[in-house]
């Protein structure tokens, strides 16, 4: 039995929402068999109080917000506020620290070879090497507090522009609907709000394009074209080349729409929407470019260029050719990647090509759909033949064939298109509405029960985690030993240096050496252990710090004294 929960155990969540699909499949099919069944009552009282919220379009657009900020606030004593635990979010976290000290990036470190980690860069600067705009909404939240308040924050913003999107291309009370099952699926326990990836953005990036797309083609006003631009400049400055992908059916979309047989006048089309987007790109392309300059000496060389220059490892796309391995000071960075560049060489087999295909797609399956909203998908076919639904098809469509040729891909990688997903999964459901068996309204009890339990799995994953039952990994979520050792230096008077050491089988993506963006000013500098002789100069460095030494891969880890452990 034990072994058996250890094999179900990653998947635990989604074969249990299977089973109540499929519980609740069959008992709506049963029952559509006995006539006499009547349609609760409850459900149309609830609908019509939906359909005149939806109807005031600001105030549900609002709501959906608050919805968000409320309950995971409200949800802290039972599942925490959430620790970094990735190498992703470290480095987002450095650029976190870096904007909030109002400044670009850091100047290299005159130790620096003692501090590198994964994914920063230490020169010609010290800083991330991702994309300025996660980074800034982290900032944004340690001014208020703590980093997390901008992931709270930024996520609540991302439903309420997916409910406001929805209302651009669907009736008001099935944007509310759509709205309220993504944010039930994506801002509340996914990772997207509880970690520090700061993904959030990324989609709200993507719902103010596809929003303002059907408003600008209505009304013609500079507002719609400045907040698509707005859109676009988020998603470069997110995840340059997914939104780059993404964009490529919207651009043919303008396109034709300017250009087409029924164009708008050009004395309305080029001062209302051509130039405004112009304008706007064009600083925002400044303000990158500037902000590249800074971090790396060059507008056109972003950080991760610098990075894979350094570092190597893997390229980003699968037609490029990897460079010779550089000289590493560290062994677990060059155990790191060539490891990493082992998984990109095993695309080069029919069979490790289709494995990490089957990957990609069980990743995006089970985080953005899952059972229960593969259940719409019934409707696909009809869907497909809908012109209006031809762009968010399209856009769907580009994201996936980007990522064939992408080295790795999570599944916020295709957070651009997250509204156009959910945009094609609500007009699924308004065609599985229709569905009758019989006098039986088969199609309005599947749709109904999809809300309900999406609710059902929300409170089943928070009273599991409330009781202490392992369905899923540990609230809260996060390297929790690497916090704890943190509280314990906090409460040790004066400054601290930690050098870290690994076992022989240490894991890439359970790191220990982050550091803040000053780190001559950090009352906790963490150091790699690179042996005493090389290890004498950090000491003479910081001559006025206690000095530990910690195994990270021991659980629970111990602090030692450094001169004990010689």
């Amino acid at each position: 039995m034990q072994n058996l929960y250890a094999r179900l155990a990653p998947s635990l969540v989604v074969i249990i929402e299977a089973l109540l699909v499929i519980a609740s499949g069959a008992l709506i099919l049963f029952s559509a068999r006995n006539p006499s069944s009547r349609e609760p009552v409850v459900f149309r009282r609830f609908e019509r109080a939906c359909a005149r919220l939806a109807r005031r379009k600001c105030l549900s657009v609002l709501l959906v917000g608050l919805s968000v900020i409320v309950v995971r606030i409200g949800l802290i004593p039972i599942l925490g506020v959430p620790s970094p635990r990735f190498n992703d979010e470290f480095s987002y976290l450095l650029a976190a620290d870096t904007f909030a000290h109002g400044r670009l990036t850091n100047p290299t470190h005159p130790m620096w070879i003692h501090f590198e980690s994964f994914h920063i860069i230490e020169r010609p600067t010290y800083m991330s090497i991702y994309p300025p705009a996660q980074g800034l909404v982290l900032a944004a939240g340690r001014l208020l507090g703590n980093p997390w308040i901008g992931q709270v924050l930024v996520t609540a913003l991302m439903g309420s522009a997916l409910c406001w999107m929805l209302q651009g291309w669907l009736p008001p009370q099935w944007a509310l609907f759509g709205a309220a099952l993504a944010v039930l699926r994506l801002g509340i326990l996914s990772y997207w709000m509880n970690g520090y990836w700061s993904a959030s953005i990324v989609a709200l990036g993507g719902a103010l394009v596809l929003g303002s797309w059907p408003r600008l083609r209505k009304h013609l006003r500079v507002r719609d074209a400045l907040l698509m631009a707005l859109g676009l400049a988020i998603l470069a400055n997110t995840r340059p080349y997914d939104g780059l992908v993404f964009s490529i059916p919207i651009a043919f979309a303008v396109l034709f729409w300017l250009l087409g047989r029924n164009h708008p006048a050009f004395g309305r089309s080029v001062p209302q929407v051509i130039v405004p987007i112009f304008l706007f790109l064009l600083v925002v392309s400044i303000a990158t470019g500037y902000y590249y300059y800074r971090v790396t000496g060059n507008p056109f060389r972003m950080a991760y260029q610098v990075n894979y220059t350094s570092y190597g490892g893997p390229p980003l796309f699968l037609w490029q050719t990897p460079q010779p391995e550089p000289v590493y000071h560290h062994e677990v960075m060059r155990d790191f990647y060539r490891w990493d560049l082992n998984g990109f060489e095993t695309n080069f087999t029919v069979a490790g090509y289709l494995r990490h295909a089957l990957e990609k797609v069980g990743s995006w399956w089970q985080f953005y759909l899952g059972p229960l909203l593969t259940l719409p998908l019934l409707a696909l076919p009809r869907v497909v033949r809908q012109r209006n639904m031809r762009l968010p098809l399209l856009v769907c469509g580009a994201l996936a064939a980007g990522f064939t040729v992408e080295t790795w891909t999570l599944p916020h990688y295709f957070a651009p298109a997250a509204g156009a997903l959910y945009l094609l999964l609500v007009q699924c459901m308004r065609r599985l509405w229709h569905w009758r068996r019989g006098s039986s309204a088969v199609g309005q009890a599947l749709v109904r029960a999809i809300p309900v339990l999406a609710c059902a799995m929300i409170l089943l994953r928070i009273t599991a985690a409330a009781v202490h039952v392992q369905i899923e990994p540990a609230w809260p979520r996060g390297n929790l030993d690497r916090i704890e050792v943190l509280r314990d230096l906090a409460r040790i008077p004066g400054k601290q240096l930690v050098f870290v050491a690994y076992g022989p089988h240490h894991n890439g993506d359970w790191e220990w050496v982050w550091n803040d963006a000053e780190i001559d000013r950090s009352n906790i500098v963490w150091a790699r252990d690179m042996g005493a002789a090389a290890n004498q100069e950090l000491l003479s460095y910081f001559k006025d710090r206690r000095v530990w030494r910690i195994n990270g891969d021991v659980s629970p880890p111990q602090l030692e004294s450094y001169e004990a452990s010689q």
